[in-house]
């Protein structure tokens, strides 16, 4: 039986690529997409999700939600992902409409309908929209099967800051909401997807497999010029692909059970993951932390369901 999902995102390129795995993976189904403002404001990123649906040649709903972190200013990254969060390549205006409902409700009266224990969340974003179901429904939170997210970092540290990953750093107070509600949770850090590079052979692949290809690759360049740049690497990670690829092949990552407990309140490292890597707390773990990814398998499976659509 297919894995139930909602996606909760705020694309972004590499967002949008987690996207397009999602939808070509008969083992998914995709329920839902509500988007968050991140990466770009709420209205930019409705529109990306709705651009990429219809890419897909699908007609999956999509969901506005938040348009602000919890209790602080929108922070955006239009740095990394261009002035529309998809630069890279023109994509024509979406005819798949915006749902009327709020993202929010859609997630606290999808979790209320389906059987308990059945629906995974999986939040490539900020994490405003889940913390504010699990604030405004509280009996929704034991009906949630697992969360798997990206964001955060243990021995890589930010991106955004020395200490913190862009995605917790945005909305740290829903963060914290997420990583305490009880629930299964695998955390996607950036101690594995820096190790998810692109390379230009997978990028030339990508251009010779068709429209869909073609605009994968166009992403991939934009945005692999900020972390080669950055980091001097030969490639861009494909952080968000990694949530839904965990889904498809546990087996290609490799982490620990750990307690993540996230700051909220130092200048020097607001948004911080303070990942217990090595135990010397007594506090029970909360989460499973990746911190490896088999990259050929990784892109392999990109590649093959890409290949699909």
């Amino acid at each position: 039986m297919a894995q139930k999902i909602i996606i909760d995102t705020d694309p972004g390129q590499d967002d949008a690529v987690a996207i397009l795995l999602a939808l070509a993976s008969p083992e998914i189904d995709l329920l839902g997409i509500t988007a968050v403002a991140g990466n770009v404001p709420l209205d930019l990123t409705q529109r990306n999700a709705r651009q990429v649906v219809e890419l897909a040649g699908r007609d999956t709903p999509v969901f506005a939600g938040c348009d602000a972190p919890l209790a602080r200013p929108l922070v955006t990254a239009e740095h990394v992902h261009g002035k529309t969060g998809l630069d890279g390549i023109a994509l024509p205006e979406p005819t798949l409409p915006l749902q009327a409902q709020h993202g929010v409700d859609f997630i606290i009266e999808t979790l209320r309908r389906e059987a308990p224990d059945s629906v995974t969340l999986c939040p490539l974003g900020p994490l405003t929209n889940i913390a504010t179901a699990f604030q405004r429904a509280p009996d929704i939170v034991e009906r949630v099967r697992r969360i798997v997210l990206m964001g955060g970092g243990c021995f890589e540290g930010g991106n955004i800051t020395p200490a913190a990953e862009f995605n917790i750093y945005v909305d740290p107070e829903a963060a914290k909401i997420v990583f305490g509600c009880g629930r299964p949770i695998t955390v996607l850090p950036l101690d594995a997807t820096h190790k998810a590079l692109t390379s230009k052979d997978w990028i030339a692949t990508m251009r010779g497999m068709g429209r869909i290809g073609e605009v994968v690759a166009s992403w991939t360049d934009f945005f692999e010029r900020f972390d080669v740049a950055k980091y001097g690497s030969e490639g861009a990670p494909l952080h968000d692909p990694c949530v839904i690829a965990w889904l498809l092949r546990p087996e290609l990552f490799k982490g620990r059970e750990i307690n993540v407990e996230i700051e909220t309140s130092s200048e020097l490292t607001l948004g911080m993951t303070v990942a217990d890597w090595w135990g010397v707390t007594d506090r029970p773990a909360n989460a499973l932390f990746i911190g490896d990814v088999d990259r050929d398998g990784f892109f392999d499976l990109l590649t093959e369901r890409i290949g699909r659509l």
